[in-house]
């Protein structure tokens, strides 16, 4: 009979899991992006080819810095631990379907009072004033699975796990940029350096040849004044520089996970300018490419899979309880097998009836959150999209700027030449010498910081498109 009513119990359980088993865990279905087919004003068709970092990048100094970034950076590390517990969680989630097995073992002595019924039996009978207790026994316990929640309980971990590897690609895609960015930067720390002991040099023989001539009183004071005036101008661009390339260097240097030290360096750059033209595909390809965008759409699966799971919560669910032991109240019979054998099966079907709302709540609140992940992704997208529009404004429009500074320096040089000419056979004051060397100087140090920000337009476009780890 008993049996029986078990029987009924298990299969009524079951008929009515299956009553609602439709509605719980539905499959992952992307949000509609609604992605352009163009870049802005910028029509592109084709497959996009984004080379490997090490084919991107030319210089080889650089080329060691960024392996070494990506080696020894401690936000790399910490990523690396982060996927060594997911790793754990999802195969721990994977082994949920198996039932869980307790072994317990005791013994006990127990003295019953002498004015009791048992007290008194038990000196009677057994002969001793105290009752001997000792227990073996193997539980298993397991949840039959209705609702599919091992399954899901596996998506969740595993789109975690997923996750956290596209973060830490992500995490490399922007250290690689922030090496490459910071020895940009020093090299044309380097350059301005060069560009004012140049100019202290010009601005030396120019203010030497006014000396000759104010002492011959050809011309005034303020002439020579002015000359030396252009010339600190210059002298106080070394210092600033040289403490620049200190900040720079020290920035780096933790960059790469070592303590502050001098940074390697060669060429100019000019000869940073990747050979390689990117080519920009379509806004649709950033999905598969982009560490960050695959990272948000599997934080929005494991959120689906979690919603599933705290809708999974508010049905009921079935478990069995089979155990078996050995119990006997004398040691030298404990093991006396079948004698001491216990055995028990239990079947048990719960289901929440009146918890204050709060499984429905957390059902609710879990959809608003993966709701929320949904938007994100779908920002994540537009964010993505607007970054290599960004990229390549900046990329042509500093190409654009680089050509006309190039212009300009050929005829400032040219003036530069004539004003020094034309000073000396009397035809020019010092004040046009002095602008001219001033806004040579200018348009010099303006060349550089162009021509840094062409290089950063470059990387920067380089990572929009999903360069740098693949």
């Amino acid at each position: 009979m008993r049996i029986f009513n078990i029987k009924n119990f298990l299969i009524s359980g079951a008929i009515a899991s299956v009553l609602v088993s439709c509605a719980v865990g539905k499959p992952y279905e992307r949000t509609d992006l609604q992605i352009p087919e163009t870049y802005k004003s910028v029509q592109v068709t084709g497959d996009t080819v984004v080379l490997p970092w090490k084919t991107f990048f030319k210089d080889p100094k650089l080329i060691g810095l960024i392996d070494k970034a990506l080696t020894r950076n401690n936000e790399v590390n910490v990523a690396l631990k982060n996927i060594e517990q997911l790793d754990l969680i999802y195969k721990q989630a994977k082994l949920s379907l198996l039932p869980t097995l307790d072994l317990s073992a005791g013994a006990s002595r127990s003295w019953a009072s002498t004015n009791t019924l048992n007290g008194s039996l038990n000196e009677q009978f057994a002969g001793t004033t105290h009752m001997d207790d000792f227990s073996a026994s193997l539980r298993l316990s397991w949840e039959v699975d209705i609702w599919g929640k091992a399954k899901m309980q596996k998506e969740s971990a595993a789109a975690e796990y997923f996750a956290q590897k596209e973060n830490l690609n992500a995490v490399k895609s922007r250290i690689i940029v922030q090496v490459a960015q910071a020895y940009y930067n020093l090299i044309s720390l380097d350059e301005q350096m060069k560009i004012a002991e140049q100019n202290i040099e010009l601005s030396n023989n120019t203010l030497k040849m006014m000396n000759l001539q104010f002492k011959a009183g050809q011309i005034n004071s303020l002439a020579v004044q002015q000359s030396e005036a252009q010339k600190k101008t210059a002298e106080l661009l070394i210092p600033l520089a040289k403490q620049n390339i200190s900040i720079q260097e020290n920035a780096l240097s933790i960059l790469c996970g070592e303590y502050p030290t001098k940074v390697e360096r060669s060429g100019t750059l000019k000869m940073m300018i990747p050979e390689n033209k990117l080519s920009e595909g379509l806004p649709a390809q950033l999905l598969s490419r982009r560490p960050d965008l695959k990272m948000a759409e599997f934080n929005v699966i494991s959120l689906n899979s979690k919603t599933g799971l705290a809708k999974a919560a508010m049905y009921p669910s079935i478990s069995l309880s089979p155990q078996i032991g050995v119990n006997s109240n004398k040691f030298s019979s404990w093991f006396d097998i079948p004698g001491s054998i216990t055995k028990a099966l239990a079947a048990n079907l719960a289901a929440p009836v009146f918890q204050k709302k709060q499984l429905k709540t957390a059902y609710e609140t879990a959809l608003i959150e993966q709701e929320k992940a949904a938007v994100n992704f779908k920002q994540s997208v537009m964010t993505a999209v607007g970054e290599v529009s960004d990229a390549m404004a900046r990329t042509q429009g500093t190409s654009e700027r680089l050509q006309l500074l190039e212009q300009r320096t050929t005829i400032l040089d040219k003036g530069i030449g004539d004003a020094l000419k034309l000073y000396k056979s009397g035809m020019a004051t010092y004040l046009e010498v002095i602008t001219a060397q001033n806004n040579k100087l200018q348009n010099d140090l303006e060349a550089i910081n162009v021509t840094l920000e062409r290089l950063n337009a470059e990387v920067d476009l380089y990572r929009a498109l999903g360069g740098g780890v693949q």
